[in-house]
C-alpha cells in the first residue's frame, strides 16, 4: 500500500511509493464510452502540421517570467529567448512552450498585457531565425483567449491552457477558427490559491484521483469539440502538482495509462516539480535537484504509452527517450 507523506516531514519511506497498487488501481469505473479503444497516434497544430506519437516528443519550457518556481528570470528578452529556442532545437525538442505568466503555486497574476508584451517579441524573435528554430511549432501557455490570438497572430501554433478553458472559453472558440491545438490541463484550484504537493498543510482530498481528473479532462475535451475544435486537435493534460498531494501525483503516474486509452494525446508535465524531489530524494529539494528523479517520472509515463513531454532539461530527456523508444520498436 502507499505510503501517505507526514506533514512537515523530512523524508518519506523510500519503500512506500513501490509497493503494491492494487487497492488504488480498482477504485471506481470507467466513464461509460469514454474509451476509444485506440491510442492517439498524432496531435495536430495549426500551420505546421502535426506531431506524430509513434515516438516521445519532447516540448521545451521557455518561460518569459521573472517567477517562474524553476528558471525564473533565466531568459528577460526576445533575443535571450531566440537563443534558448536554438539550443533546445539542436538538443532535439519538437516543440516549445512558451508563457509569460507563471504557474507556480502562490504566483501573482499577471495581466493579459503584461503577458502579451513578453511572449509576443519572444516568437516574432524567434520566428525570425533561420532553419528548424524558426520554424519549430511553438505553444502559447496561457489561460486568456487575448493573450492566446496575439501570440498566434505572432506565429504561435497551439495554446497550452492550465484551466482547460475554464477561465477564458474564447480560448477554445479560438483553437477552433485557427485550427490550433489546444491542452487541457486539469487543476484544483487556481495557482494563487494552492501550494507545493509537498506543503499542504491540508492535503487535497479526491475520492479517487485518477478517476476524477480523468473524467474533467473528458468533459473539457468533448466542451472543446462541441465549439469545434477537432479531436486529433486536443491533448489532454493531468496536472501534476496542481492540487494534488505528492501520492495523488504518484497515482496519477502509475495510472496514466487510463488516460491514454482515451484516444487524445496525452501530455506528461512532471518536470522538476517538488513531488518528484520528494520522492526521488525523500526529502524538500530544489527545482535543479530533481533531474534524476524527473527523468524517472518521464520513463514511467513512457511505458504506459505518454508520448508528448513538456521539459525542462531537453537533452537528457530527448537521449533517454531515444533508447526507450529503440526498445519499443524492437
Amino acid at each position: 500500500m502507499l505510503v501517505r507523506a507526514e506533514r512537515g516531514s523530512e523524508s518519506l519511506a523510500s519503500d512506500g511509493w513501490l509497493a503494491d497498487t492494487r487497492a488504488v488501481t480498482n477504485r471506481g469505473t470507467t466513464p461509460a464510452g469514454s474509451n476509444t479503444g485506440e491510442n492517439a497516434t498524432l496531435w495536430r497544430f495549426g500551420s505546421r502540421g502535426s506531431l506524430s506519437l509513434a515516438r516521445a516528443r519532447v516540448i521545451a519550457i521557455l518561460n518569459i517570467t521573472p517567477d517562474s518556481f524553476s528558471d525564473g528570470g533565466t531568459i528577460s528578452t526576445p533575443q535571450a529567448a531566440a537563443l534558448a529556442a536554438a539550443c533546445a532545437v539542436e538538443h532535439g525538442a519538437a516543440m516549445l512552450d512558451i508563457g509569460g505568466e507563471s504557474t507556480r503555486p502562490g504566483a501573482a497574476r499577471v495581466s493579459e498585457e503584461e503577458q502579451i508584451a513578453r511572449v509576443v517579441p519572444s516568437i516574432r524573435a524567434i520566428r525570425e531565425l533561420g532553419g528548424a528554430a524558426g520554424a519549430i511549432p511553438i505553444s502559447v501557455d496561457t489561460t486568456r483567449s487575448t493573450v492566446a490570438r496575439a501570440a498566434m497572430d505572432a506565429g504561435a501554433d497551439a495554446i497550452n491552457d492550465v484551466s482547460a478553458g475554464l477561465e477564458d472559453e474564447g480560448i477554445l472558440r479560438l483553437a477552433a477558427e485557427r485550427g490550433a491545438g489546444v491542452i487541457l490541463m486539469h487543476r484544483l484550484r487556481p495557482p494563487g490559491e494552492d501550494s507545493y504537493s509537498d506543503r499542504y498543510r491540508e492535503t487535497p482530498r479526491y475520492q479517487d484521483v485518477a478517476f476524477e481528473v480523468r473524467a474533467f479532462l473528458l468533459e473539457r475535451a468533448r466542451r472543446a469539440m462541441e465549439m469545434g475544435v477537432s479531436r486529433e486537435a486536443i491533448a489532454i493534460d493531468p496536472g501534476l502538482g496542481f492540487g494534488k498531494s505528492v501520492e495523488d501525483n504518484v497515482t496519477l503516474v502509475r495510472r496514466v495509462d487510463e488516460f491514454v486509452k482515451a484516444g487524445f494525446a496525452v501530455l506528461g508535465a512532471a518536470s522538476r516539480k517538488s513531488f518528484v524531489g520528494r520522492v526521488s530524494l525523500g526529502r524538500e529539494s530544489e527545482p535543479t535537484e530533481r533531474m534524476a528523479g524527473s527523468l524517472a517520472f518521464a520513463a514511467a509515463m513512457h511505458a504506459r504509452g505518454v508520448r508528448l513531454f513538456r521539459v525542462h532539461d531537453v537533452a537528457e530527456h530527448v537521449e533517454m527517450f531515444r533508447v526507450m523508444d529503440g526498445l519499443a520498436a524492437e
